[in-house]
């Protein structure tokens, strides 16, 4: 007999570290294959150093776009919302783990009680009122978790917190993104508009020399027309650039979220080489932990998975503990000197038997949620190699549009020069040379957009590598690779402005 009352507190309390420690009913969790190849289109499979490693302040090499980017971070009210998001899911979390611990609070309780004479247990003489007061500590509702219900709901809540972690991440990939398009599409409208103002000075000339030879009677009315031609449509071309020049500075500064200040580093040549680094693209595999938009995604599946856990916990038993260890005394003054010791333990269990199919449904939703979440996760999967075969198919592409646009531009100049100087000698008409005016121009013009097109496509890439997130260069695979310093602008630098004057 004795054997037995030693035996069964020690079976309590291995009873009780069982019902504490609790099991977890959520699904074992297999990452889902990513349905992409293992390389990228015209890639060699050989591993790379990956874009990480890259700094966004070693990737764009221009300190004026740098301290730019650097203003946006600060001001940004995008950013701001994302980084409020975090606090946000964190505090989120915070409550939900709360749930998994005691919550102990103390309780101060008066009672007072007025009876008729005849049924005082006192006699009819007592005193009519009644008091009593007690004071205690206790554990409120306290739900044993033999389960995990609650473990799962705070893991489903922590990992929600860390996609908004990695929402975070990608919403200041983005930032910087937008920032280097609005700020490359203003140095764009600027070298175009420099193009024109060129241009409209060599159609000056050209339109006051046909005017002197109209007045020698050498040139026709309607060579004058045509010169008055090219001049009002280089003007027109001025004033569209001066539009667009002022509404690219705006939308830089609305992505800044304050006004750009005076004082920032001058302008660098405008040349890819010069503004930005060479890109390592790695292997497709990197961006499942490279990218934090696929990182966030695979975080929503574990939550979705942790939730499938607490939905099938709902089906069993479920512990709540209630207590109070106290004093209590028919005098407030005697409470705690001359009160007698009271204690209160409540222990509830409940299991549900009928609900409707609420429960069931319920778990058929977690379910068909973490589908879902599979889904989205093959889907933002898809979407990154997408963009960044799409990237790296411009990178193959733009230097040779670029070189055979600054071959047509030569070619477009001789041939204005050609036909200025047969037009000079009476060999042709004005018309060839207001052919060629224009043609030199359209490539001109052609020539800066497809660079301004080339500089953007090196900016996406970047994003869809994942890099952005680290502001230094963290490590490099080849030390030797000297991917962190500028380059100077060179005749091997990629222009992408024109450089032949009309």
């Amino acid at each position: 007999m004795q054997g037995s009352q030693r035996t069964l507190p020690r079976f309590s309390a291995v009873f009780m570290a069982v019902l504490l420690a609790g099991c977890s009913l959520s699904p074992d969790y297999t990452r889902p294959d990513a349905p992409i190849p293992s390389t990228y289109p015209g890639q060699s499979g050989a591993n790379q150093a990956s874009v990480q490693e890259l700094g966004w302040e070693q990737f764009f090499r221009e300190p004026r776009l740098k301290a730019l980017i650097g203003l946006a971070l600060e001001n940004n009210r995008d950013m701001r919302i994302a980084v409020k998001r975090v606090d946000e899911a964190r505090a989120q979390y915070g409550i939900t783990r709360s749930d998994q611990f005691p919550q102990i609070g103390a309780t101060a309780q008066e009672s007072a009680q007025r009876l008729p004479p005849n049924m005082r247990m006192a006699g009819p003489d007592s005193q009519s009122v009644s008091r009593s007061f007690t004071a205690g500590i206790g554990i409120t509702d306290f739900e044993l978790d033999f389960f995990g219900k609650q473990r799962n709901l705070s893991e489903a809540a922590f990992q929600s917190y860390l996609s908004t972690v990695e929402g975070r991440k990608t919403a200041q990939i983005n930032l910087i993104g937008q920032l280097a398009t609005a700020y490359y599409n203003l140095r764009a409208a600027q070298q175009q508009k420099d193009l024109v103002a060129r241009t409209l000075k060599s159609r000056q000339s050209t339109y006051d020399l046909v005017q002197a030879r109209f007045r020698g009677g050498v040139a026709s009315a309607l060579d004058v027309n045509q010169a008055k031609n090219l001049l009002d449509a280089a003007r027109a071309s001025s004033a569209e650039l001066d539009r667009s020049e002022k509404q690219a500075n705006n939308a830089l500064q609305l992505i800044i979220g304050a006004p750009i200040p005076a004082g920032l580093p001058a302008p660098s040549p405008f040349a890819s080489d010069v503004l930005m680094a060479k890109i390592p693209a790695g292997l497709p595999s990197d961006l499942l932990t490279r990218r934090p938009d696929i990182i966030a995604a695979e975080h929503d599946l574990l939550a979705a998975n942790a939730n499938i856990g607490a939905a099938r916990a709902a089906f069993f038993p479920s512990i709540s503990l209630t207590g109070l260890i106290g004093s209590t005394s028919l005098g407030l003054g005697s409470l705690f000197s001359g009160g007698q010791g009271t204690w209160s333990f409540n222990p509830v269990i409940s299991l549900p038997i009928f609900t409707a199919g609420r429960l069931r449904n319920n778990l058929e939703l977690t379910e068909v949620r973490k589908d879902i979440a599979v889904a989205q996760y093959e889907k933002t999967i898809q979407t990154a190699f997408k963009e960044v075969a799409d990237s790296l198919a411009g990178e193959a592409t733009y230097g040779a549009q670029l070189q055979a646009l600054r071959d047509q531009q030569k070619s477009a100049y001789e041939s204005l020069n050609l036909s200025d100087l047969r037009y000079r000698n009476g060999i042709d008409s004005f018309l060839q040379v207001q052919t060629a005016q224009i043609n030199l121009f359209t490539v001109q013009q052609s020539f800066v957009q497809v660079g301004l097109e080339s500089l953007l496509n090196k900016v996406e890439l970047y994003k869809a590598l994942g890099g952005g997130w680290n502001r230094d260069t963290t490590m490099r695979a080849n030390p030797d690779a000297p991917i962190a310093n500028p380059v100077p602008a060179s005749g091997n630098a990629t222009q992408v402005a024109p450089s032949t004057p009309q």
